[in-house]
């Protein structure tokens, strides 16, 4: 899962947002430094990557892409995913799309003294290039993946991934639609409610 699924599989709880967003950026003891309800986030966001890479419908989405993109493959089926996400943002959330991703920027900010130097260093880009609500958009999407290709320490070939997602779209989707209610069903097993997804725009302000 990319940033915008783990934002969404945080529900309503800010400190979740937190944790969910910083995690790839906290390692070892760091996480000591933290409140609890952020390190929450934090273990969420590792307990659903570890249901994400052992997933057969996730692996069989990574499988397509492995001979081409290897170590990669799985990023870009998270990237992916974000986008099948935002394109198809009303299918799972009654809240509008640009909302949701304006709270949740203004949650991330409210806390930006506490992330770390990465955290602080993407957010702003982040916010300005709009990523999360982007990922609907095809252009923007390989945009992103242009800038990963480019920041990748060998050659990745992720520039060439929105091709590959055009002409597997609809094995791509399909697989989505059967995975995002699992990884849904997952969380919210974790004591982490997202039915406030269904419930109206009202959920998330204040």
């Amino acid at each position: 899962m990319n940033f915008l699924a783990h934002l969404y599989l945080s529900g309503n709880d800010k400190d979740l947002i937190v944790g969910n967003f910083i995690a790839d950026m906290v390692k070892g003891r760091k996480i000591n430094g933290y409140d609890t309800g952020i390190i929450r986030g934090i273990q969420l966001h590792r307990e659903i990557d570890r249901f994400t890479d052992e997933h057969p419908v996730f692996l069989q989405s990574k499988e397509r892409l492995r001979s081409k993109y290897r170590l990669y493959a799985g990023v870009v089926v998270d990237m992916y995913y974000d986008h099948f996400l935002a394109a198809n943002w009303s299918e799972y959330s009654a809240l509008n799309l640009h909302e949701f991703v304006s709270w949740a920027y203004t949650v991330l900010e409210n806390k930006l003294d506490i992330l770390p130097e990465r955290a602080r260093f993407v957010l702003p880009f982040m916010i300005e290039h709009n990523w999360l609500v982007n990922y609907a958009d095809l252009r923007s999407l390989e945009r992103n993946f242009g800038g990963m290709a480019r920041r990748t320490p060998f050659e990745s070939g992720m520039e060439q991934a929105v091709e590959d997602l055009r002409l597997h779209y609809g094995s791509f989707e399909k697989e989505f639609q059967m995975f995002f209610p699992e990884i849904v069903a997952f969380v919210e097993g974790q004591g982490v409610p997202l039915a406030h997804h269904a419930r109206g725009r009202d959920q998330v302000r204040g």
